[in-house]
């Protein structure tokens, strides 16, 4: 009798089929979840954790090409960045968190969803991206924390255009943060869009 595709995936170190669905369910609450700052703020309809980190991905998809970036990193990171906040929720700076108990909760939430995906290579390398996110050591990583900053003023902008809301402090939250060149370009093509923009200064690496 031949072996099942799933038979073969186990052998493989791919995580079951019960594993699988058991994660994506778990990771439901990403698309429920709203951003907490855009709650705060009085914002209506605000979008959720995965509406970020998809139009991140997309970020990276169409992100010029450089050499010795990976781009299919670069995807992968903006997919994975925020998974832990399908357990820990959206905690923001003003939550009184900080952000050496931030990142335990976080990672102690990502083991979780890793060990509910039944470990092996998946959960590895999901780990290894989180991690590299965090460590804001390579170019990808760099900018990605870039792309997280630009996708919020982004919807930022469309939320004060679409709802008249002034969302200036998430503008100034990020203003000298930035880490790449396509980062600070991005960030100021969006805020020269706004009817009173204030200049985004920084010291980019390249990219």
């Amino acid at each position: 009798m031949a072996a099942s595709p799933s038979d073969d995936a186990v052998r493989n170190g791919a995580p079951s089929t019960s594993s699988v669905i058991d994660f994506l369910s778990l990771c439901q609450s990403l698309k429920t979840t709203k951003r907490t700052g855009w709650s705060r703020k009085g914002v209506k309809n605000p979008e959720s954790i995965a509406d970020h980190m998809y139009r991140m991905g997309l970020m990276a998809l169409i992100a010029p090409d450089v050499p010795g970036f990976d781009r299919n990193k670069c995807i992968k990171l903006a997919i994975v960045h925020d998974i832990a906040e399908a357990i820990v929720g959206d905690i923001t700076p003003i939550d009184g968190v900080s952000k050496k108990e931030k990142t335990y909760l976080e990672k102690t939430a990502l083991d979780h969803m890793c060990k509910v995906l039944g470990g092996g290579s998946a959960a590895t390398e999901i780990t290894k991206l989180w991690m590299e996110y965090e460590s804001n050591f390579s170019l990808e990583a760099k900018f990605v924390k870039d792309l997280d900053k630009v996708e919020m003023i982004l919807q930022a902008l469309e939320y004060e255009d679409e709802q008249g809301k002034n969302l200036e402090e998430f503008f100034r939250s990020i203003a000298g943060k930035f880490q790449t060149e396509t980062g600070k370009a991005w960030a100021s093509e969006i805020v020269s869009r706004r009817k009173n923009p204030f200049p985004i200064t920084d010291r980019p690496d390249n990219m």
